[in-house]
């Protein structure tokens, strides 16, 4: 089957030239951020104010706690969150962006945005909206551990 014929045939194989194009493309941004795309999706947890404690983060993000802990280490090293302790449960940690974090996190995203658009530069204006509002459908109304795979399966 010729590449092309697979895109318009293959909806993973579609996503999958999409995706990996972007990735590419967004490792050299988040190159400079400690623990690259998850240690952004940390940072803008933080940055937003929605990161209250570090195990919930975790459980958010599809990450093991360890590895959260380290990874908001190398983000605090670097001057980008901070810990603090929860007021209401003396044994949990808030985590929060330092001035230089939000600072950090305004210049990825703008490099971001520079990303996206070259990834979308065959669609108008109109067509990226419509793309946008259908990802952002598909991702928060559909667990991918929901979708049934099995043809005479009940699920």
């Amino acid at each position: 089957m010729h590449p092309s014929a697979a895109v318009e045939a293959d909806l993973g194989w579609a996503l999958g030239a999409v995706f990996r194009g972007y990735v590419r493309a967004a490792e050299r941004v988040l190159a400079g951020v400690p623990g690259g795309p998850r240690g952004y999706q940390v940072l803008t947890s933080a940055v937003l104010g929605e990161a209250r404690s570090q195990q919930t983060l975790a459980h958010r993000l599809g990450m093991d706690k360890t590895v959260m802990t380290y990874l908001i280490d190398d983000l605090e090293r670097a001057g980008l969150v901070e810990r603090r302790p929860d007021p209401a449960d003396r044994r949990a940690r808030l985590l929060s962006a330092t001035e230089h974090g939000g600072e950090r996190y305004a210049e990825v995203v703008e490099a971001l945005r520079r990303v996206e658009d070259e990834v979308l530069a065959p669609l108008a204006a109109r067509e990226r909206a419509t793309l946008r509002e259908l990802l952002r459908k598909l991702a928060t109304n559909a667990p991918a551990d929901s979708v049934c795979v099995e043809p005479d399966a009940t699920c």
